[in-house]
């Protein structure tokens, strides 16, 4: 019988090596497409364009190429153009994907499509152009009845003009609302999964930061990227709290660090705010445990942080807000659990 297991396990490892010596083989004869260019005119499509074989609309059709997709022009042939498009694998690659099956550098689809709503390096006004276009996408986005694909859309666009238009002025806006629009769709995405309300971030899966980092790093000490490092925030923040002093203890820290190193940053007075509340959370949790030094060490914590935010951003809702914080605090009105006087 162990004979018979040892014979069998044998011919399954053989059939295996067998099986991935017929996928090497039929690899190595599958034909190569034709490599795209090294450089050329870049261009974006604003309408959802059809590539054809032949500059020919009666001819076969390869692919629709999404607005906003990356394009390298080839040749001009009177209304048309040859062009190399970018695939969605390669600007939204996903790094679970399997390795087997998959080329490390998926090849561009080449074919012809009309000239008519491509944006080119050397058109007009092609930068204001691009952002109005995905302002315009971004809308629809918000909009109930808009199109499925808008907020991708939105952020591919913003990304064509952060790529081809660096010195443009408006190309540090553009790369951030580009790496905002696919923060906040991870997000939601990652908040429909069970391990969102895991309390410890390591036990959930994060958002991707690369887009976000590129932005802080390319744009230092503007407005974008502000913005940026605070949307980075989140990958930091608890699922739920469960109770525990150390998610809002360390939350009110990343915060206040934050508005530390952007004091006068488009998310500070929030920052500030979002620290403040943590704190009156902290003041209730101690309280119910009995930890009355601690507990009125966050109370003071709480009323600091929202006379900063009074003296250095009054005429935000973040700092009326606050000052609600602390009157409650004051009265002894729980900010955290259940008020049961």
């Amino acid at each position: 019988m162990r004979h018979a297991r040892k014979l069998s396990l044998w011919g399954l490892t053989l059939g295996l090596a067998l099986a991935c010596c017929g996928l090497t083989a039929a690899a190595e004869k599958k034909p190569q497409p034709p490599a795209p260019p090294k450089a050329g005119p870049r261009a974006t499509p604003l309408r959802i364009t059809w590539l054809y074989i032949q500059p020919d609309t009666g001819s076969q059709k390869v692919s629709k190429v999404q607005i906003g997709r990356e394009m390298v022009i080839v040749q001009k042939s009177g209304p048309w153009l040859q062009v190399y498009a970018n695939t969605d694998i390669q600007e939204s690659p996903d790094k679970d994907a399997p390795l087997i099956g998959q080329d490390d550098t998926p090849t561009p689809i080449s074919g012809w499509m009309q000239a008519r709503g491509i944006v080119t390096d050397s058109t007009p006004n092609a930068d204001q152009i691009l952002m109005g276009a995905a302002a315009n996408e971004e809308a629809l986005a918000a909009d109930p009845h808009g199109p499925a694909n808008a907020a991708q859309s939105a952020r591919l666009l913003y990304q064509r003009l952060a790529d081809m238009f660096p010195n443009s002025p408006l190309a540090p806006q553009a790369a951030w609302r580009s790496a905002d629009i696919r923060w906040q769709l991870q997000k939601a995405d990652l908040s429909t999964l069970g391990s969102s309300r895991e309390r410890d971030p390591f036990l959930r899966e994060q958002m991707d930061e690369d887009a976000l980092r590129k932005v802080v790093k390319r744009y230092p000490g503007t407005r974008w990227a502000a913005l940026a490092a605070f949307d980075l925030i989140d990958n930091k923040l608890c699922g739920d709290w469960q109770g525990s002093p150390k998610c809002p203890a360390k939350e009110s820290e990343y915060y206040e660090k934050y508005a530390d190193q952007y004091p006068d940053g488009p998310r500070t007075a929030q920052a500030l705010y979002l620290a403040a509340y943590r704190q009156a959370v902290l003041k209730d949790m101690f309280a119910a445990t009995g930890d009355k030094g601690k507990s009125e060490d966050a109370h003071n914590r709480a009323r600091a942080l929202a006379d900063r935010l009074k003296a250095h951003f009054p005429d935000t809702d973040y700092a009326l807000r606050a000052q609600m914080l602390v009157f409650k605090l004051d009265q002894n009105i729980p900010v955290y659990g259940i008020d049961l006087n």
